[in-house]
């Protein structure tokens, strides 16, 4: 399972299931202020023992300044909110010749599920959590305070 976190002063996930071809125009389904935006690829044999560790490391990263302006805060220390993207290319393979292959990400049904449970653990942990839509074409826009962004791994335990 992995996570791209950018630390945000604003982002927002406008989605666009009609007409991938009209930019701009669709529903805004997510949004969020100061926070976290998690772009999620779920790959496969991922299980929610791994989403679980995901969330717990999204809600302790510790990349808000304190008072020193040292990065020493999580998510719940400052008050953030969170917005989960779900991204499958994150899962992509790229170690060979110019086009990704994306036979690691998990099956949609099982990608759907596991970043499901990862976005109801998140609402129940956090509470200001908000989301694009999944498998849908979106547009994600953001504000990367910094910027900061940091790529984490899940490996299966």
């Amino acid at each position: 399972m992995i996570a791209l976190l950018q630390r945000v002063s604003e982002a927002s996930v406008l989605v666009n299931e009609n007409s991938p071809s009209t930019p701009g125009k669709g529903e805004i389904t997510g949004q969020i202020g100061a926070g976290i935006l998690a772009l999620v690829a779920i790959e496969k044999g991922d299980t929610t023992a791994q989403a679980d560790r995901l969330l717990q490391r999204i809600l302790a990263y510790r990349i808000f300044a304190d008072e020193n302006d040292r990065m020493n805060l999580n998510l719940l220390q400052v008050n953030g909110e969170l917005l989960l993207v779900s991204q499958f290319t994150l899962a992509a393979d790229t170690n060979s010749g110019n086009r990704p292959s994306f036979a690691p990400a998990a099956d949609p049904p099982e990608g759907r599920r596991l970043f499901d449970y990862l976005l109801e653990s998140a609402r129940q942990q956090l509470g200001k959590v908000a989301t694009g839509r999944f498998g849908a074409m979106m547009q994600v826009s953001l504000i990367n305070d910094g910027p900061v962004t940091f790529h984490l791994r899940v490996p299966p335990s």
